[in-house]
């Protein structure tokens, strides 16, 4: 037996939220009956129409892609800008875990399982991302205490963090730093940086709990393994 929505959230169709407002609708049958309740389970093996239409548990896949740069981490875009999806092409009806900004590149996750990715970008998680940042300025010793220690942003105070100084430019008065956050807030790493009155002028995702695109050019996607989805779902797990 199993809840009614998260069935039809498996099959690939829609999502959970979505499937709720189907079956309040009622667009989907179970076994020739409309079913309107939200608590309702089917039975193993049950006959499922939504829309008419008998639905089909989708296989769960699981990919990495090292984004390139300046492209949308979105389905499809009303502007004709590249998107994560010209880079992909599977039968599955996947979809990023996750955001990484349009200029942004490096490790995202692409998959057919809400449930792993909630766990996964849910913020109880804390599962660490690491980057590399590229900054158009030099961050002073008791700047990257700050931001190890955590700071005041317009959504609250940042977790602590680890920041290590991988190279300075005195002359042209910027650095390269490594920065790891157990957040995923929106624009996050560039707003800590802000915060200092410096940009971000390039930045790259290079891991991901304890995933990492080393051998995947731009634009590359793999499947993942087994293993690594099952030590992605531990790392989250241990983070709560």
């Amino acid at each position: 037996m199993e809840r009614l929505q998260k069935i039809i959230a498996a099959s690939g169709i829609t999502s959970r939220r979505k499937a709720e407002e189907l079956i309040v609708q009622g667009r989907v049958k179970v076994d020739g009956e409309i079913i309107t309740q939200l608590g309702y389970q089917a039975k193993k093996g049950a006959v499922i129409l939504v829309d008419g239409k008998q639905i089909n548990k989708e296989n769960k896949v699981y990919y990495v892609m090292n984004k390139p740069k300046n492209t949308l981490c979105t389905l499809h875009d009303e502007h004709d800008r590249p998107t994560i999806m010209d880079f992909i092409n599977v039968e599955e009806r996947i979809f990023p875990v996750g955001r990484l900004d349009f200029d942004t590149t490096g490790v995202l996750i692409l998959t057919n399982d809400g449930e792993f990715a909630n766990e996964i970008i849910h913020p109880s998680s804390h599962l660490e991302k690491t980057y590399e940042v590229s900054i158009n300025g030099i961050l002073t010793g008791e700047n990257l205490k700050m931001l190890e220690k955590g700071i005041l942003l317009e959504d609250g105070i940042t977790l602590p963090a680890r920041a290590i100084t991988i190279a300075k430019n005195i002359e042209k008065g910027s650095m390269l730093l490594e920065l790891t956050i157990q957040e995923g807030r929106n624009r996050q790493v560039k707003r800590m940086i802000e915060y200092f009155g410096f940009e971000v002028k390039r930045l790259n995702r290079k891991r991901l709990g304890s995933l990492m695109v080393n051998d995947l050019k731009p634009g590359q996607v793999r499947l993942l393994k087994p293993f690594e989805v099952k030590q992605l779902r531990q790392l989250a797990k241990e983070g709560k």
